[in-house]
């Protein structure tokens, strides 16, 4: 009888992701109570990421007057953001609180690579967005020729075009050599070499973070400048600053959260994925892409009236799409 309960206790203790496979990883057993809480935690996160980013997104392609160029940028960060909140959240918090991948080997490589590229591209808007802010406060007279729809929507396509063919070099091994993957089954981790890592690490936060970093402090000593000795200063050169401020705010709540991982990284390397420091650094990164939206509700004053028109259906009225949400101007 003894013998039977510490039998029952050991099947208990360990579980394995795939029971059928030999080469199953070990699954991680916890309490049903705190399945619960994660899995709440887990969706609330996705489904508000992906609520905030849809008005960003409703809002600047409905109302004509929000079609800037500022605001083109703004919609692909959040079209980034909005891949994370439908699809990188729910997937990774799967995983996180079942310690298990159950979608496949082939699909762990595609989702690894999703998210490789959606991070590569939501960095190369922040700069896109810093080197727009720099023109505008800079050369404001200048600014609407110089930087104009076409030429951002350009930039745009690049951007996504440089971050897929990035991930696709910097995945060349995972993706045609899977066998270099040394792993159980029913474990979703990529392994890179150690120049891909190196390489990475300054593709991704040292070289972008100089770039917008230095653009910022020359913006503000413009903007200090313009401010001390410019008395007669336009609405439209307060609205530029103004609109530096914020995408500065966001430029910084990023960092703050991606610096974090890459320390974690740096300590454990890239080939430790089960640390409770890697975890938590993980999740405060996909918690960022709900802060942008956030940042502009409090900033903007034409988000909070277009995010009010959209929630209350008033965007199905004729020519709702004309509605002047800046109405200081008037």
């Amino acid at each position: 009888m003894f013998e039977r309960i510490i039998m029952e206790d050991n099947t208990r203790e360990i579980q394995y992701c795939f029971p059928n496979n030999n080469l199953s990883c070990i699954r991680e057993v916890k309490p049903e109570v705190e399945y619960i809480i994660l899995y709440i935690l887990n969706v609330s996160l996705s489904v508000f990421t992906v609520f905030l980013n849809l008005l960003v997104i409703i809002s600047i392609s409905h109302f004509k007057k929000l079609h800037t160029p500022t605001n083109l940028l703004i919609l692909s960060l959040a079209v980034a953001d909005l891949i994370v909140g439908l699809i990188v959240i729910p997937l990774m918090g799967i995983r996180f609180i079942e310690s298990c991948w159950y979608f496949g080997e082939a699909f762990c490589l595609v989702f690894s690579f999703l998210v490789f590229t959606v991070v590569q591209a939501s960095l190369g808007n922040l700069v896109f967005i810093s080197v727009d802010r720099y023109i505008a406060v800079t050369d404001p007279l200048r600014y609407t020729v110089r930087v104009t729809n076409n030429k951002v929507i350009f930039c745009l396509i690049i951007n996504w075009l440089s971050s897929t063919t990035y991930s696709v070099i910097i995945f060349c091994d995972a993706l045609f050599y899977p066998e270099t993957q040394d792993r159980c089954y029913g474990e979703c981790t990529v392994t890179f070499k150690y120049e891909y890592a190196i390489t990475d690490l300054i593709v991704t936060l040292v070289a972008p973070c100089s770039v917008i970093m230095s653009l910022y402090v020359k913006i503000f000593c413009v903007a200090k400048y313009q401010a001390k000795f410019v008395n007669s200063v336009t609405g439209a050169s307060r609205s530029q600053r103004k609109a530096a401020k914020t995408l500065g705010i966001v430029v910084v709540v990023y960092f703050m959260c991606w610096i974090p991982y890459y320390i974690v990284i740096l300590l454990e390397g890239y080939q430790s994925t089960e640390s409770v420091e890697f975890n938590i650094t993980c999740w405060i990164v996909y918690i960022n892409s709900c802060m942008n939206p956030l940042i502009y509700a409090l900033f903007y004053r034409w988000f909070r009236i277009s995010a009010k028109h959209i929630l209350t259906l008033k965007i199905f009225k004729p020519s709702s799409e004309y509605l002047n949400l800046f109405p200081e101007e008037n």
